[in-house]
């Protein structure tokens, strides 16, 4: 029997992703993008024994390449900048402990380089030099493969619909709420009583006139709550499975179950005999004749036809073997009647 291939994301992706997600959660309540920070919980962790109980070699590298697809995941938009940080450290270690021969890289598709570039470009102006070390370290070892795919094309892979964005790790905007500090609002109180007070000081400026409102430091403090309160409520909830859909979404589901029901009209048959005719089932298509083909006159008709000639009718020689016996009775007796004459002269 044929053996049928199976998918290294189908067996090691689920139970990875879970390890990787803990480990980096760990990394993020530690508030720090130190390498000696991530490995002290590599080593809590045992994560090297990953790679523990690979039977081959082809088994440990199918693996290798779940892992390290697994880490760039995290290394890429839109996670924050303490879990690319983490999952660039956990590529490097994925690299260092691997048991395949040679290692294994990772697939690094040029569409993400964008990103990837912007990362450490920011890295290495905040001064995180850890960061930038160790990406230089992972290109020095070419442990980075430069690819169009992120993956190896493959079409007898089954295909499984991609696992949600983990949102626990996904950086948030934090623009908003840095406004929300009291020294900010402090100022802004500070620079409206200024501007009240110069208001008094000028006898030519009436007291009604006002630029800006009073009470500005006291709503934005509000509208900023306000919008705190709702980026908690909306990020903590459950994903909803069920959606609204797109008119476009609904027609390709439609054009997808008519294409699934005309196929499943036709039954499976063996490869061995795949080249015989396969009959449809509940199909009216066979009990209809097909009309066959015409064959255009010959040159000889259309040259008749426009010269309106008859067909001449064929006459047969009596010389020869094939001819019908009519025809040698007749012969015959005119050969008698010859011999006969002859004899009475």
């Amino acid at each position: 029997m044929p053996t049928t291939t199976v998918a290294p994301s189908d067996c090691f992706y689920d139970s990875l992703a879970e390890d990787v997600e803990e480990l980096l959660g760990r990394f993020q309540q530690t508030e720090s993008i130190r390498f000696k920070d991530f490995s002290a919980i590599w080593r809590e962790m045992s994560f090297s024994d990953v790679f523990i109980g690979l039977n081959s070699m082809s088994e440990a590298k199918r693996f290798s390449m779940v892992a390290m697809a697994t880490s760039l995941k995290y290394f890429l938009p839109p996670y924050s900048f303490q879990i690319r940080v983490g999952a660039l450290y956990l590529m490097f270690g994925f690299h260092k402990t691997q048991q395949a021969s040679p290692p294994v890289p990772v697939r690094l598709p040029l569409k993400d380089m964008a990103a990837v570039e912007k990362f450490i470009e920011d890295s290495e102006v905040a001064g995180h030099h850890d960061v930038v070390y160790i990406y230089h370290k992972l290109l020095s070892e070419k442990a980075l493969s430069f690819t169009a795919m992120p993956e190896l094309l493959d079409y007898t892979r089954s295909r499984k619909p991609k696992k949600a964005v983990c949102e626990e790790l996904i950086g948030r905007t934090t623009a908003v709420q840095e406004l929300l500090s009291s020294e900010r609002l402090e100022e802004l109180n500070n620079i409206q009583a200024h501007y009240e007070t110069m208001k008094k000081n000028t006898a030519e400026v009436s007291q009604q006139a006002a630029v800006t409102h009073r009470d500005f430091a006291d709503q934005l403090h509000g509208c900023l709550l306000d919008f705190a309160d709702w980026q908690l409520k909306t990020f903590s909830k459950p994903m909803k499975s069920e959606a609204a859909e797109s008119p476009s979404c609904s027609r390709a589901k439609l054009l997808s179950s008519i294409k699934h029901k005309s196929y499943t009209n036709c039954p499976d048959t063996d490869k061995s005999r795949r080249h015989r005719k396969v009959e449809m089932a509940d199909s009216s298509w066979d009990q209809v004749a097909k009309p066959r083909r015409k064959r255009p006159p010959s040159l000889q008709s259309r040259t008749r036809l426009v010269l309106d000639v008859k067909p001449e009718k064929h006459h047969k020689q009596t010389w020869l073997l094939c001819a019908p016996d009519e025809e040698l009775e007749k012969t015959r007796g005119v050969r008698n009647a010859r011999r006969s004459q002859q004899q009475m002269h």
